[in-house]
């Protein structure tokens, strides 16, 4: 799931995997976009999928996330898993309780609900994993809304990306250890105290990196490696523009392109955004309402023009954004914040033979497992080697859970938002 969809290697509710065939495609059949979950605009997919294409009927999966009721067994994804089990997992009578944050009915993040569920034990080849931090994303509001592609049958508890660490293992896991400081993708579920995921997908965490970054970490900075390092060939140098750079994923496509030796413009709609973006690494910020995007950018570019442009946000900011490219240029389309899928003059894309690159990084990660592995663990070695320092999120209690999903979709929040059972 979301890509804005999660390490995305083995996500499905309470750590199944899921199928590369479930997933999900971004823009609503009447034009609705799934917005980057991690954008400026509160607008992932997808990162999630996140990234606003056609969906397809065939990419579709429903029943994810059904309850475990006290020792009974649980549907993960369906009755077909990829390892081979037969999509259940067998617990015996939940000895802990768990705290989680519950969607009863569909609608806005006020009918979230925080209450106390029983908790499974691992099964073979899973891990349970005490949550420290939970990461917010904009496709949370959307399953809670009902506005998402895969609707998980009520009641569910929505969150995709946790940290925390590992308090029991299941027979059979050597790899991992009680103790053990990890990220993992869940999927669903990840708004909990506790979560049971795969042992394939709890990826160990570098010295010094704190569960609320750590859990804010794998979707935003997989995106924008993926995009500018896979995708466009970021060379040392090269000028990146960065539109909503106050945003999770426009922080970390700074970050990113910093680590990767580029220059960075950022756009960002308010002086607190443009100082976010500053504080990261951009060496210059604009705001779009105040000056002429193409022509600062180019000016800044030192006259030729941007040779990147990062776009989670679309709309009206595409087509300045476009022309501001020089030769060769190269213009990421990652999502669509603005709500506005655009429509941009193709002549300007022959012109100066430029690039338009579409950066599906959710959908390559789930058909791409043991690749993503690898691009995250580039990102965790960068983050050990102090090239990379992720952006600390703000941090709400999991009681508070409406409010913090309440902000990030009001646009009120600067980069990204952790949950802190």
């Amino acid at each position: 799931m979301v890509g804005v969809h999660g390490e995305l290697l083995e996500m499905g509710a309470g750590g199944g995997a899921v199928d590369p065939g479930q997933c999900i495609d971004a823009a609503q059949p009447d034009r609705r976009v799934a917005r980057n979950q991690d954008d400026e605009g509160g607008g992932e997919v997808l990162d999630g999928a996140w990234a606003g294409q056609g969906s397809d009927p065939e990419r579709l999966e429903h029943g994810v996330g059904r309850r475990l009721e006290g020792g009974q067994e649980r549907p993960l994804v369906g009755t077909d898993r990829a390892d081979g089990r037969d999509g259940f997992h067998r617990s015996t009578v939940a000895s802990r309780i768990v705290r989680a944050a519950v969607c009863n009915e569909l609608g806005p993040p006020s009918v979230l609900r925080v209450e106390e569920r029983p908790d499974p034990e691992p099964g073979p080849g899973e891990v349970a994993v005490a949550v420290e931090a939970a990461g917010v994303n904009y496709v949370d509001g959307l399953f809670v809304a009902g506005q998402y592609q895969i609707k998980p049958k009520l009641p569910f508890v929505p969150g995709s990306e946790v940290a925390g660490h590992v308090v029991a293992v299941g027979p059979d896991v050597r790899a991992v250890a009680v103790g053990d400081r990890v990220l993992a993708s869940v999927g669903l579920g990840g708004f909990a105290s506790r979560v049971v995921v795969p042992a394939a997908s709890a990826i160990a965490l570098p010295e010094g990196m704190d569960a609320a970054r750590a859990a804010t970490f794998t979707q935003s900075y997989s995106t924008c490696l993926f995009a500018l390092r896979d995708r466009a060939h970021a060379a040392p140098g090269e000028s990146v523009l960065v539109l909503g750079a106050g945003g999770g994923v426009g922080l970390a496509a700074i970050g990113v392109a910093r680590a990767l030796a580029c220059r960075v413009m950022g756009v960002a709609s308010s002086a607190d955004k443009r100082d976010a973006a500053l504080a990261a690494g951009a060496e210059a910020v604009l705001d779009p309402a105040a000056e002429s995007l193409k022509d600062a950018a180019r000016a800044w570019a030192g006259g030729t023009g941007v040779d990147l442009v990062v776009d989670p946000i679309g709309g009206a900011l595409a087509e300045p954004s476009l022309r501001a490219l020089g030769d060769r240029g190269r213009y990421l389309v990652i999502g669509f914040a603005s709500g506005d899928i655009p429509s941009v003059p193709l002549n300007q894309v022959l012109l100066r033979n430029r690039s338009v690159i579409g950066i599906d990084w959710g959908i390559w990660a789930m058909t791409h497992p043991a690749e993503q592995r690898a691009l995250l663990g580039d990102l965790l070695d960068m983050v050990a080697a102090g090239t990379l320092d992720p952006v600390r999120p703000a941090e709400y209690p999991l009681d508070n859970v409406s409010g913090a999903l309440d902000d990030l979709l009001g646009r009120r929040a600067v980069g990204k938002i952790a949950l802190v059972p």
